[in-house]
């Protein structure tokens, strides 16, 4: 099984929906860490990570899905996992996870041996909604606090039987500045993919410009593409403020942790064809907020209510959660959420070009 590195927006996924698929998982993950060239004992722990995991959803669920990462490529590079299934949930997840609790049949090393092998270990479940759990494997723990700026999650996933994504996201890292742009070419295939690559070049020649400006360049240069909807986000720390410029539908969403969200206005047209306005708007950013983008292959109608508790989640969980409840899988998907990083948050990884 030959596996190359994906392009580090889109995530590797992998359906499981029977015993076989324990193995294909395994095998397939152990591949993309040598190509991330962990240690042989951090590709053990993937190998241990992603079979009990998979293992998990099929004797609890009967399907689902692993979602596989890489978070960060430089070296040490690291490997985010994130296992999705719509079974019947944990009714007490601190017991799931205690160490050395298992069901039978699997690797008998539970959810805990999961989190001693994780630098990020985190689930989200609850009776009737299914189970999400996320883990990072690969990268040393941070001794150092962490700066502050975005931290952020992200799930991009092409069409079912496509091969590549039209839709994409880059971010910039930083502690004073952050800029974000998600895009999604239109339609789906190789002239979306084309689209949305041309999109990611322009994005990092100009990233350190007003939101306004990069849509600008985004629109010049793909103009000998076949377009894109997309969205420019800039994140100001010292002033708080929120700037945003989007042209399509891509749906951006501020939302507080108490009161109403707040939707972000896009002027419509299509990125290298035609666009009505280019137009910047300022946003008050929201105290422990979130910000949540995607494109038109998650659904518009999501809510993190039915959810308890997953607010508070790390972002990566929270894309999982929305991109398993409210993507059609008709289309490609791309979905991310950001929140401002909190002391104890490691490093970031996953958005340098």
């Amino acid at each position: 099984m030959d596996v190359t590195l994906p392009a580090h927006h889109v995530s590797i996924s992998l359906p499981i929906e029977e015993a076989s698929g324990v193995a294909e998982a395994r095998r397939f993950a152990m591949k993309l860490a040598e190509a991330l060239q962990f240690s042989e004992s951090d590709i053990g722990g993937v190998a241990l990570v992603v079979t009990e995991a998979a293992t998990n959803i099929v004797q609890h669920a009967g399907r689902g899905e692993i979602l596989l990462r890489p978070f960060a490529l430089e070296a040490p590079a690291s490997l985010e996992v994130l296992a999705l299934d719509k079974g019947p949930g944990m009714a007490n997840v601190a017991e799931a996870s205690r160490d050395g609790f298992s069901t039978g049949g699997s690797s008998g090393l539970g959810l805990g041996a999961i989190a001693r092998l994780s630098t990020c270990f985190e689930i989200s479940s609850a009776p009737d909604k299914g189970t999400a759990l996320l883990a990072r494997i690969g990268r040393v723990k941070s001794k150092r606090p962490a700066e502050p700026g975005l931290e952020w999650g992200v799930v991009c996933v092409p069409k079912r039987e496509e091969e590549v994504c039209g839709d994409a996201w880059a971010v910039t890292a930083g502690h004073v500045l952050n800029a974000i742009l998600v895009v999604d070419g239109l339609g789906h295939g190789l002239h979306a993919f084309d689209a949305a690559k041309e999109a990611l070049r322009a994005f990092w020649e100009h990233a350190g410009e007003r939101p306004e400006s990069i849509l600008k360049a985004l629109h010049q240069t793909l103009r000998a593409t076949r377009g894109a909807v997309a969205a420019v986000t800039q994140i100001d720390w010292d002033k708080r403020e929120l700037r945003w410029a989007g042209a399509g539908n891509i749906t951006g969403t501020l939302v507080p942790v108490e009161g109403k969200a707040s939707s972000l206005v896009s002027h419509s047209g299509t990125v290298g064809q035609n666009v009505t306005r280019f137009q910047e708007f300022t946003h008050r950013w929201p105290d422990e907020g979130l910000l949540i983008l995607h494109s038109d292959g998650l659904s518009s109608r999501w809510a993190l209510e039915p959810y308890p508790g997953l607010t508070q989640k790390d972002p990566s969980l929270i894309a999982g959660v929305l991109y398993r409840d409210f993507a059609s899988r008709r289309d490609d998907v791309v979905v991310l959420v950001g929140r401002e990083r909190r002391q104890n948050t490691r490093e970031q990884g996953g958005g340098l070009p």
